[in-house]
């Protein structure tokens, strides 16, 4: 039914369900963590993905051994180094989401992002803690 070509394509084929995995957890989630963990799922798709297409079985990494220099002995160090740059990367905004979501939870008091952001309009500029317009001292007093 599938063919030797779904098992040639296996890394792909995970690689694009791990991708709807996070996916879906960065959509549905209202929890920040469990959003910052699908946004690494997918990362985690993407590297795979990469990984798996600049493989070419029978070929070595290239470093070169036993003075072989054939360009078809190796395979391209392109995809790996776009992978190890993309962790580098990936690493650091995760660490940046994390501490946003910290400096969130201080404030609010919760991770769910709806009630965050219902609880930011409330404390936005303009209105005062009892959910009133703040009122310019020019305008007290004013009769016309």
């Amino acid at each position: 039914m599938f063919g030797p070509n779904l098992f040639h394509n296996a890394f792909s084929l995970i690689s694009v369900i791990l991708f709807s995995i996070g996916f879906t957890a960065l959509m549905l989630h209202r929890n920040l963590i469990k959003k910052i963990i699908g946004f690494n799922i997918m990362d985690t798709a993407v590297y795979l993905f990469l990984a798996s297409k600049g493989y070419i079985e029978g070929r070595k990494a290239p470093i070169i051994v036993d003075n072989v220099q054939s360009v078809s002995a190796y395979i391209n160090p392109i995809p790996a180094g776009l992978v190890l740059t993309g962790i580098v990367v990936s690493v650091s905004v995760t660490a940046l989401m994390l501490s946003i979501t910290i400096r969130l939870y201080e404030r609010y008091h919760t991770l769910d992002i709806d009630e965050i952001s219902l609880r930011s309009r409330k404390d936005s500029p303009g209105r005062s803690k009892y959910n009133k317009t703040v009122k310019d001292d020019d305008d007290e007093g004013d009769t016309a």
